[in-house]
């Protein structure tokens, strides 16, 4: 079985969500079925996340039509190479469709609009995902995308609402953290720290921890560390000592960044799953996390969940004996989750859809 792979997210950056996402599925889809050869296809120059001897890289666009890609390209592509199954890991498959495929949908944030979410949609964000918005509802009403995947039961039961599709055409499959999220030595630091990992961006709600840090401080000799890049849009606050803005950090540095801390602290309005919630946890460190339900889903019982900050970050620098407990229960929850059975999951649905 040859399997294509969109492979846009690996051309983008090698940091993120969604590039994690395919580096991670693909190199343990090509380990779990050596059998099946896996082609990653993309209309831009893109980084091999693995050097397996049954993936493979489709060809870039050879001229002006197939550089209309989505349209002409990638179907183009498709019947050279001669797949069977596509996987559309980021909001877009084929139209109109020449082989099965499935899209992931991380969640529905493109739909939130300023009226459901006024503290952190506005003109950017609507003019960053008004593609998704238009092209994703059509592919799912006329069947160029089969099937969905989904990284939480929470974003599967509002895909299956939003879109009023069948629920069998909709699977929750978890995400997990890389292997070499791991406790290991905390990189050394003047101070003891609370850690943000992720996107600065409103939806993220990093004011929130900003705010109960800033109280903190006030009585405690603690920094907040900031690791992920900022949207344009997005206010970076200054003048704060100890607010310290890494920017983006490599994943072996985000490992050791993690398990220094005495938390990380994950306060989103909402997600689709919060993957930097289970890599901490792998890494051995308390979580506090927002109610949303897909971190309340991912998360499970190892984390404090929370609607106000401040109590539960002093709880943890007043209370030694809590953060050894919460340590232990996050690399018990994080010990649920691997890459493999991701995979694994994943591949069953590309079956099933040569099945139908």
């Amino acid at each position: 079985m040859r399997i294509a792979i969109d492979a846009t997210a690996l051309a983008a950056s090698d940091v993120g969500g969604l590039s994690r996402y395919t580096s991670q599925l693909v190199t343990s889809l090509t380990a779990a079925f050596p059998e099946d050869d896996f082609l990653l296809v993309s209309d831009r120059p893109f980084a091999q996340p693995c050097t397996a001897p049954n993936l493979h890289s489709g060809n870039p666009p050879g001229n002006l039509v197939e550089r209309r890609w989505w349209t002409f390209g990638i179907q183009r592509e498709l019947r050279r190479q001669v797949a069977v199954v596509f996987h559309g890991v980021n909001f877009a498959v084929p139209f109109p469709a020449t082989v099965p495929a499935v899209m992931t949908l991380h969640d529905l944030s493109p739909w939130l609009t300023s009226a459901l979410a006024p503290d952190w949609v506005d003109e950017a964000w609507r003019a960053r995902t008004a593609r998704v918005r238009k092209r994703v509802p059509w592919m799912i009403r006329t069947g160029a995308a089969r099937h969905i995947i989904t990284p939480s039961e929470a974003i599967r039961r509002e895909v299956i609402r939003f879109f009023a599709i069948d629920p069998t055409r909709v699977t929750a499959i978890p995400l997990a953290a890389a292997a070499h999220f791991k406790p290991q030595p905390g990189a050394p630091t003047e101070r003891p720290y609370f850690l943000y990992a992720g996107m600065l961006e409103a939806r993220k709600n990093v004011t929130a921890v900003i705010e109960a840090w800033s109280a903190l401080r006030n009585h405690f000799a603690v920094d907040l560390v900031l690791a992920g890049p900022w949207r344009p849009e997005y206010p970076m606050p200054s003048g704060l000592p100890g607010l310290i803005s890494r920017g983006e950090v490599s994943e072996n540095e985000l490992a050791a960044i993690y398990s220094g801390a005495i938390a990380l602290v994950y306060p989103s309005h909402y997600e689709g799953f919060g993957l930097p919630v289970l890599e901490a946890m792998q890494c051995g460190t308390p979580v506090i996390v927002s109610r949303d339900p897909a971190l309340q889903e991912t998360a499970g019982d190892a984390a404090i969940s929370t609607d106000s900050f401040y109590e539960p970050m002093r709880s943890l620098i007043e209370n030694p004996p809590l953060r050894a407990e919460l340590r232990s229960r996050s690399l018990q929850r994080a010990a649920q989750f691997s890459w493999d059975r991701t995979a694994r999951a994943t591949h069953s649905v590309y079956r099933s859809m040569l099945a139908t």
